[in-house]
Protein backbone atom coordinates (compact mmCIF):
# COMPACT_ATOMS: atom_id res chain seq x y z
CA UNK A 1 0.00 0.00 0.00
CA UNK A 2 1.73 3.05 -1.10
CA UNK A 3 2.47 6.03 2.00
CA UNK A 4 -0.23 8.14 3.10
CA UNK A 5 0.18 12.17 2.70
CA UNK A 6 -0.87 13.60 6.33
CA UNK A 7 -1.47 17.96 6.13
CA UNK A 8 -2.66 19.28 9.23
CA UNK A 9 -6.38 18.37 8.68
CA UNK A 10 -6.50 16.01 6.07
CA UNK A 11 -4.90 12.26 5.57
CA UNK A 12 -4.48 11.73 1.12
CA UNK A 13 -4.94 7.96 1.53
CA UNK A 14 -5.09 5.99 -1.59
CA UNK A 15 -7.64 4.93 -3.37
CA UNK A 16 -6.61 1.30 -4.07
CA UNK A 17 -8.65 -1.15 -6.71
CA UNK A 18 -10.44 -2.84 -4.03
CA UNK A 19 -11.79 -0.06 -3.03
CA UNK A 20 -12.50 1.36 -6.40
CA UNK A 21 -14.31 -1.90 -7.26
CA UNK A 22 -16.01 -2.05 -4.06
CA UNK A 23 -17.65 1.54 -4.62
CA UNK A 24 -18.41 1.17 -8.14
CA UNK A 25 -20.72 -2.18 -7.45
CA UNK A 26 -22.25 -0.30 -4.76
CA UNK A 27 -20.66 -2.32 -1.55
CA UNK A 28 -19.87 0.38 0.48
CA UNK A 29 -20.19 -1.26 3.42
CA UNK A 30 -16.83 -2.76 1.85
CA UNK A 31 -15.44 0.47 0.78
CA UNK A 32 -15.91 2.13 4.13
CA UNK A 33 -14.07 -0.56 5.69
CA UNK A 34 -11.34 -0.66 2.80
CA UNK A 35 -10.62 2.90 3.32
CA UNK A 36 -11.40 3.01 6.93
CA UNK A 37 -13.54 6.38 6.53
CA UNK A 38 -17.25 7.23 6.46
CA UNK A 39 -18.23 8.07 2.75
CA UNK A 40 -21.00 10.81 1.61
CA UNK A 41 -24.76 9.13 0.99
CA UNK A 42 -23.91 10.13 -2.82
CA UNK A 43 -21.54 7.85 -3.44
CA UNK A 44 -20.02 7.29 -5.42
CA UNK A 45 -19.81 10.63 -7.02
CA UNK A 46 -16.99 10.17 -10.55
CA UNK A 47 -17.90 6.89 -11.35
CA UNK A 48 -16.37 7.08 -14.68
CA UNK A 49 -12.99 8.96 -13.55
CA UNK A 50 -12.51 5.70 -11.13
CA UNK A 51 -13.53 3.29 -13.55
CA UNK A 52 -10.76 4.60 -15.44
CA UNK A 53 -8.48 4.79 -12.64
CA UNK A 54 -8.99 1.52 -12.07
CA UNK A 55 -8.42 0.00 -15.78
CA UNK A 56 -4.76 2.31 -15.04
CA UNK A 57 -4.21 0.34 -12.62
CA UNK A 58 -4.87 -3.04 -13.52
CA UNK A 59 -2.33 -1.47 -16.66
CA UNK A 60 0.21 -0.78 -14.17
CA UNK A 61 -0.44 -1.63 -10.54
CA UNK A 62 2.94 0.96 -10.42
CA UNK A 63 0.93 4.14 -10.65
CA UNK A 64 -1.50 3.53 -7.25
CA UNK A 65 1.06 6.20 -5.16
CA UNK A 66 0.28 8.26 -8.27
CA UNK A 67 -3.58 8.28 -8.64
CA UNK A 68 -6.94 9.03 -6.76
CA UNK A 69 -6.23 9.57 -3.01
CA UNK A 70 -9.22 10.25 -0.49
CA UNK A 71 -9.35 13.53 1.03
CA UNK A 72 -9.80 12.39 4.67
CA UNK A 73 -10.56 15.33 7.35
CA UNK A 74 -8.67 13.46 9.94
CA UNK A 75 -10.62 14.63 13.08
CA UNK A 76 -14.13 12.80 11.59
CA UNK A 77 -12.58 10.23 9.49
CA UNK A 78 -14.76 11.14 6.73
CA UNK A 79 -14.04 11.48 3.10
CA UNK A 80 -14.54 15.42 2.03
CA UNK A 81 -12.98 14.84 -1.62
CA UNK A 82 -10.26 13.59 -3.42
CA UNK A 83 -6.95 14.03 -5.22
CA UNK A 84 -4.59 12.90 -7.55
CA UNK A 85 -2.35 12.74 -10.45
CA UNK A 86 -3.68 11.59 -13.86
CA UNK A 87 -0.88 9.54 -14.66
CA UNK A 88 2.85 9.22 -13.45
CA UNK A 89 5.03 11.63 -14.19
CA UNK A 90 6.10 12.66 -17.71
CA UNK A 91 3.47 11.97 -19.86
CA UNK A 92 3.41 11.61 -23.59
CA UNK A 93 0.75 14.16 -23.28
CA UNK A 94 2.70 16.71 -21.66
CA UNK A 95 5.25 16.48 -23.58
CA UNK A 96 5.39 19.83 -25.61
CA UNK A 97 3.92 21.76 -22.39
CA UNK A 98 5.30 20.84 -19.34
CA UNK A 99 8.10 18.19 -20.46
CA UNK A 100 9.17 16.22 -17.22
CA UNK A 101 5.80 17.42 -15.80
CA UNK A 102 2.82 16.05 -14.02
CA UNK A 103 -1.27 16.85 -14.25
CA UNK A 104 -3.44 16.43 -11.08
CA UNK A 105 -7.22 17.40 -10.37
CA UNK A 106 -9.21 16.94 -7.42
CA UNK A 107 -12.51 17.83 -6.11
CA UNK A 108 -13.94 18.76 -2.41
CA UNK A 109 -17.43 17.70 -1.70
CA UNK A 110 -19.95 20.45 -1.71
CA UNK A 111 -20.56 20.78 2.00
CA UNK A 112 -17.04 21.03 2.53
CA UNK A 113 -15.94 23.65 -0.14
CA UNK A 114 -14.20 27.19 0.28
CA UNK A 115 -12.54 25.60 3.60
CA UNK A 116 -9.03 25.95 2.56
CA UNK A 117 -9.05 21.80 2.07
CA UNK A 118 -8.32 21.97 -1.73
CA UNK A 119 -5.11 24.02 -1.40
CA UNK A 120 -3.84 21.92 1.81
CA UNK A 121 -4.48 18.78 -0.35
CA UNK A 122 -2.85 20.25 -3.77
CA UNK A 123 0.14 21.99 -1.58
CA UNK A 124 0.70 18.73 0.41
CA UNK A 125 0.23 16.47 -2.89
CA UNK A 126 3.09 18.21 -4.85
CA UNK A 127 5.27 18.72 -1.94
CA UNK A 128 5.73 15.13 -1.97
CA UNK A 129 5.82 14.89 -5.65
CA UNK A 130 8.66 17.25 -5.53
CA UNK A 131 10.02 16.21 -2.05
CA UNK A 132 10.38 12.05 -3.00
CA UNK A 133 10.61 12.05 -6.49
CA UNK A 134 11.88 15.28 -7.65
CA UNK A 135 9.01 16.37 -9.78
CA UNK A 136 8.85 20.51 -9.77
CA UNK A 137 6.31 20.51 -12.97
CA UNK A 138 2.45 20.89 -12.38
CA UNK A 139 -0.14 20.86 -14.22
CA UNK A 140 -3.81 21.38 -13.87
CA UNK A 141 -7.09 21.85 -16.40
CA UNK A 142 -9.57 24.30 -15.56
CA UNK A 143 -13.14 25.23 -16.82
CA UNK A 144 -12.98 28.88 -17.08
CA UNK A 145 -16.45 29.39 -15.25
CA UNK A 146 -14.76 27.13 -12.08
CA UNK A 147 -13.82 30.31 -10.48
CA UNK A 148 -12.49 28.67 -7.14
CA UNK A 149 -10.20 26.48 -9.09
CA UNK A 150 -8.93 29.73 -10.74
CA UNK A 151 -8.27 31.37 -7.45
CA UNK A 152 -6.36 28.41 -5.80
CA UNK A 153 -3.56 28.14 -9.02
CA UNK A 154 -3.49 32.09 -9.06
CA UNK A 155 -2.41 31.32 -4.90
CA UNK A 156 0.10 28.38 -6.13
CA UNK A 157 1.30 30.81 -9.08
CA UNK A 158 0.35 28.68 -11.96
CA UNK A 159 0.72 30.16 -15.29
CA UNK A 160 -1.96 29.47 -17.91
CA UNK A 161 0.02 28.11 -21.11
CA UNK A 162 -2.82 26.77 -23.22
CA UNK A 163 -6.24 25.52 -23.48
CA UNK A 164 -8.29 22.07 -24.49
CA UNK A 165 -11.25 20.89 -25.36
CA UNK A 166 -12.29 18.02 -22.55
CA UNK A 167 -14.94 15.82 -24.01
CA UNK A 168 -16.53 15.73 -20.25
CA UNK A 169 -16.07 19.00 -19.07
CA UNK A 170 -15.88 21.81 -22.58
CA UNK A 171 -13.29 24.21 -22.67
CA UNK A 172 -10.47 23.83 -20.01
CA UNK A 173 -7.61 26.06 -19.97
CA UNK A 174 -4.47 24.78 -19.08
CA UNK A 175 -2.50 25.99 -15.88
CA UNK A 176 1.66 25.52 -15.36
CA UNK A 177 3.29 25.88 -12.15
CA UNK A 178 7.51 25.09 -11.58
CA UNK A 179 8.36 24.88 -8.23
Amino acid sequence: MPEMISTPRLDLTPFTPDFLRASLAGDLDRAVRLLAARLPDSWPTYRDTFQQRLEQLASDPALQPWLLRGMILRETRELIGHIGFHTSPNPAYLAELAPGGIEFGYTVLEPFRRQGYAREAAGALMNWARDQHGITCFVVSIRPDNVPSLALASRFGFQRIGEQMDEIDGLEHIFRLDR
